[in-house]
Order: structure tokens, then C-alpha cells, then sequence
């Protein structure tokens, strides 16, 4: 991620909140009591609003989903346009149609694409929980992307649900908030299709919020949610899902073991029977769905494409895998520069320690932005502090198992969104008491702290009449903040609908220049392949795409290059054919 000036010497949103920052940063020494009553009278009535629990947690859900319809005009709804969109929109073109998935397509060489498993049958290669979201999301309100903005307002809603059960009722309300402006407007978690983002930290804020309730009042309406919690990210990130039941786990059996509170056996049995049940049940639909998809129940989603056509491993221990056999120079280019190159930094100790640095930068900056550095200085104090230490074990449980992985995307540490939102919350609340010279410094870094973060989302609102720029795609900055993607994708909608408003049945060939990234792919397609009005294909050698072709013998041919200057459209011949017709 660049803090620094775009080409055209436009300062960056990055370089704008690291400014503003040092301004606060300043300020809050220069001159801690500006403001005091004005800020002490905001802060009462928020207070007073915060202590309506119920009516707290419902306002958070609504300011999301209100919000974030309200800036259609300026941030409209997202186009797919990385593989990952495209995976997901498969499964929920798949579900929506009441298939758990497709059998492989006749013509499936020319078809293969990235993140997508051809055999044994045609499906995504992801856990189901997303595909399931955005295929409810059609079916029941026309469009997939209603559906994560549905699920954005429930996550935020959760988190500060989950809050209110570990910190002051005014601390959880401002950390639901957070998550409103960090999550649920810009961030890339609303504003893609493939994150499971929303999904994952609904699950943990379940879990989370749940425990500590149930400690006190043992009651289904807490169990249940835990079970829920489990089963949501069961079917999202089992991994992750691993990681935060085993603190839950130990907390749950030292407080059977302690005995305070603890129900008679028969009513715990109760207590316990529906939320096992939920995952238990959703574990053996996941196996069904894995048996279907992938030919096994034991073999989970990722396994059968990640050994088709991976190279790089996901642990630090593990060996890169042999080159397989890439019949497109794209899929090679994506696999193999795109992933095993970038493993050259984790073969020595002193590069491993280096990216489990950059792991803890990008998951700080993405879900608190730069303007929460200042208040890091205070998680010493949080690690010592014990109204929250079995969130400060949950989040070493979860450092300790994103530093075996290789990849690292925040969606992957969406189960634990509402444990660094409440370690971090926790950290505000040591700053404000933070008097250096008895001055109250820390009270005004915090209040400027929230302000430079409202500041910063209505510049990222205006970024387009301010000339801000965002993030290009494919970059893959914008994966580590929390401004999000600007509006990408417009050239293949732009062909796809041209195409699709000609007479009869179209099949687009697609060539790529040699230099093509990768992740600019062009080549997917709907779940039923022969039925859809334009197919997407890739162009091989002479002889199979006569076959392609003579198998779609009422298709018109089109040749698109989406690497040239502007994306040409041209009628198709043979390889060799360049005569433009269309741009």
C-alpha cells in the first residue's frame, strides 16, 4: 500500500489520514482541552442513547444498510471483476437454480479459469456459505449484491451486540459504529463478491457475544447462538472456525469443571442438545454438498483445485507442489507469478519474521486505518488487563495461526473481527486516561482519533469530485484498507451486454496478449454453460477451436482481445484473425 502521491501528484487517502493523524497526534499535546465541553456534551447524549442496549444494536444494523444504500450515487453497486467474484457468482447461480452443482461441460478445456473446478463436476472452488448468501440474495430480492449489504448491516449489528457483553454500553456502541465506517461502506467486504467478510465476523461476534452470557445466565438463547456462531463459519472459514472454538472450548470446560452457575445436568443436556444438533446437521450437509461436488465427504472445497492447479502451498512448512500441466499461459501466468514467486520471502527466518510483520501492519490498517496507530502504544496494557484476557488469548490463538499460513487477506481473519475491535476499543479506553504532565492528552487522542476517521470516510464519499485517488485494480492494495475498491469491471459488462443485445446465441473466444494479468480474467461463465446467450471461451490451437465451434454450430463467433489499447470485438476466423469489427 502507497502512503505516497498517485502519477498526477494527487495525495493519496493513505497520505491524507497519516496527516491528519500527525495533526491529531499534535494537537491532542498542543492543546488537550480545546473543545472539552463540546465534546463532554456529545459524548453524554451518546452515552445516555448507548445504555438502550437493544435499541443500540438495532441503530448500528440500520446506519449500515441505510447508509450504505445512500451513497448508491456515488459508490453504486459493484461489478465482479476479480476471480475470486466470478467463483462465488458461479455457486450462487448454481444454488439459485436448486443444483449443489454442474456436471463438467462437454467443451470444459476451453472453459477452465481460476478459482473454478471443472472435474469431477463444474462448481466453485470455495465453502458454500457465501455462494448460499448471494443465491438467496437473487432468488429473493433480484439482485446477489442485496444480499451482502443485508448480511454488512447483521454483521455490524453483531459486533456491537457482542461488545456490549465485554465492554461499557457507550464503548460498544462506538465500536459497532467503527464497523459501520470501517466495513460496512468502503471496504472491500461490501464492495466485491467473494470476501465471506460479513459472513465471518457475523459467525464470531455470535460466538463471542454469546459465551460470556451464558456464563452469567445459562440459557438456550445463548447456547443456540453459539452453535449457529460454529456453523456459520463451518461452512465460511472452518480453519478460522478451529482457531476461535479452541479458547472457547477451554472456557466452556474450566467453567463446567468450576461449577459456578452451572445448571443441574439434565437442564445442561437441554441447554446443549440444539445448538450440537445445528452443527451436526450443517456439518453433514457440508459433507452431502462435498460428496456431490467434489466426489468425496471428506474431501473439503479448495482440495480438488488447489491440487489440480496450484503450485504454492498455504503453510510455512509445507513444499511447493510440482508444476502441474497448464493448458493456458494465463492460468500458469496466475499460479505461478501470482502465487510461488512471492514465497522467496519465507524460505529464510529473518523474511518469515518480516511478512508475520506485515500480516499484524495489514490487519491493523484495515479494520483501524492509520489513525489508530497512535492508540497501538496501548495494547501493553491491554495484555495485562483482565475484565478482556480471554480475548487478548484469542488473539494470539488467532497470531499464531495466520503465522503458519502464507497468504494472508483480512477476509481470513473476519471470525475474529469483533475480538480486535474489542482489544482495540480496550486500548482507546487506556488512552483516554492517559495523563502525561497531568494534562488530558489521551481523552483528546481519542475524540480526535474518531473524528479523523468521520473526516476521512466523507473524503472517501467525495474522492471522485475531489480527483482522491483510489486504489487501481488490479493493485492488490486495496485488499489492506479500509477505503475499498473503486467502481472496476466495466469493460467485460460492457462487451457481455453488447454481445448479449445481438440476435441468436453468441460464443466470445477470448486472446491474450502475453504480458495479460492474470487477475484481469475475462473467461467465466453461468452455471448452465450450453443454455446461456453468450459463452465464454478460451482460444487454443486450431483444431480445438474448430471443435469448440463446431460444437456451437448456431453461435456467431467473436474474437475478444481484452489486451489491446481499447478492448477489441472482432468476428472470428482462425488464430490468426485480427480484423476489427467492434470496440
Amino acid at each position: 500500500m502507497l502512503l505516497v502521491t498517485d502519477p498526477n501528484n494527487r495525495p493519496s487517502l493513505e497520505l491524507i489520514e497519516g496527516g491528519l493523524t500527525l495533526i491529531a497526534f499534535g494537537l491532542a499535546f498542543a492543546g488537550p482541552r480545546i473543545g472539552a465541553a463540546w465534546f463532554s456534551r456529545i459524548e453524554r447524549v451518546f452515552g445516555r442513547f448507548a445504555q438502550r442496549k437493544g435499541l443500540a444494536v438495532i441503530s448500528v444494523g440500520l446506519t449500515a444498510f441505510l447508509l450504505r444504500l445512500a451513497i448508491l450515487p456515488a459508490c453504486p453497486i459493484p461489478l465482479p471483476f476479480v476471480p475470486d467474484d466470478f467463483s462465488f457468482l458461479l455457486a450462487a447461480d448454481t444454488f439459485a437454480h436448486g443444483r449443489l452443482t454442474n456436471p463438467t461441460p462437454a467443451m470444459w478445456t476451453h472453459f477452465e479459469t481460476i478459482h473454478i473446478c471443472m472435474q469431477p463436476t463444474y462448481m466453485s472452488m470455495y465453502f458454500p456459505a457465501q455462494g448460499l448468501l448471494l443465491a438467496a440474495s437473487k432468488v429473493l430480492l433480484g439482485h446477489t449484491w442485496y444480499g451482502l449489504l443485508v448480511m454488512s448491516a447483521l454483521m455490524c449489528a453483531s459486533i456491537c451486540w457482542m461488545l456490549q457483553a465485554w465492554l461499557p454500553a457507550s464503548w460498544a456502541l462506538l465500536g459497532g459504529m467503527f464497523a459501520v465506517i470501517h466495513l460496512g461502506l468502503f471496504s472491500y467486504w461490501i464492495n466485491t463478491y467473494h470476501a465471506a467478510g460479513s459472513i465471518g465476523a457475523f459467525g464470531g461476534a455470535l460466538i463471542l457475544g454469546a459465551l460470556p452470557r451464558f456464563f452469567k445466565t445459562p440459557r438456550l438463547a445463548y447456547s443456540l447462538p453459539m452453535g449457529a456462531g460454529i456453523a456459520i463459519l463451518g461452512i465460511t472459514r472452518p480453519y478460522e472456525c478451529v482457531l476461535l472454538c479452541l479458547p472457547v472450548t477451554v472456557a466452556l470446560a474450566r467453567w463446567l469443571m468450576a461449577g459456578n452457575n452451572r445448571p443441574p445436568a439434565q437442564r445442561l443436556y437441554r441447554l446443549a442438545a440444539a445448538p450440537i444438533l445445528v452443527v451436526v446437521a450443517t456439518a453433514a450437509w457440508l459433507g452431502y454438498y462435498d460428496y456431490r461436488a467434489f466426489g468425496n465427504p471428506l474431501t473439503l472445497p479448495y482440495t480438488v483445485n488447489r491440487a489440480t492447479y496450484a503450485m504454492a502451498p498455504y503453510y510455512v512448512w509445507q513444499k511447493p507442489r510440482p508444476e502441474p500441466h497448464y493448458r493456458h499461459q494465463a492460468m500458469r501466468s496466475f499460479y505461478y507469478v501470482g502465487e510461488l514467486k512471492g514465497l522467496d520471502s519465507f524460505r529464510t527466518a529473518p523474511g518469515a519474521i518480516g511478512e508475520t510483520l506485515k500480516k499484524i501492519l495489514r490487519a491493523m490498517l484495515f479494520f483501524g486505518g492509520i489513525a489508530f496507530l497512535p492508540i497501538a502504544f496501548m495494547l501493553q496494557r491491554v495484555l495485562s488487563d483482565r475484565r478482556i484476557r480471554f480475548l487478548v488469548i484469542c488473539m494470539v490463538v488467532l497470531m499464531a495461526g495466520m503465522a503458519i499460513e502464507i497468504f494472508l487477506l483480512p477476509h481470513y481473519l473476519a471470525p475474529f473481527t469483533a475480538v480486535l475491535y474489542a482489544v482495540g476499543l480496550q486500548a482507546m479506553r487506556h488512552m483516554r486516561v492517559w495523563k502525561p504532565g497531568k494534562q488530558p492528552v489521551g481523552r483528546m487522542l481519542v475524540r480526535l482519533t474518531v473524528m479523523v476517521c468521520v473526516v476521512v470516510a466523507g473524503l472517501r464519499l467525495l474522492a471522485s469530485p475531489l480527483h482522491i485517488p483510489i486504489s487501481e485494480w488490479p493493485a492488490s492494495g486495496w485488499n489492506f484498507s479500509w477505503y475499498g475498491p473503486d467502481y472496476f469491471g466495466t469493460e467485460r459488462l460492457l462487451v457481455e451486454s453488447r454481445l448479449e443485445n445481438l440476435p441468436g446465441n453468441q460464443l466470445a473466444i477470448v486472446r491474450y496478449n502475453s504480458w495479460h494479468n492474470p487477475f484481469n480474467e475475462w473467461v467465466y461463465n453461468k452455471a448452465d454453460i450450453d443454455a446461456s446467450k453468450v459463452v465464454w471461451a478460451r482460444e487454443m490451437d486450431e483444431k480445438d477451436n474448430k471443435e469448440l465451434i463446431d460444437y456451437y454450430p448456431d453461435r456467431k463467433v467473436w474474437l475478444v482481445e481484452p489486451d489491446s489499447p481499447s478492448v477489441t470485438v472482432s468476428s472470428y476466423t482462425g488464430p490468426e484473425q485480427r480484423s476489427s469489427i467492434s470496440h
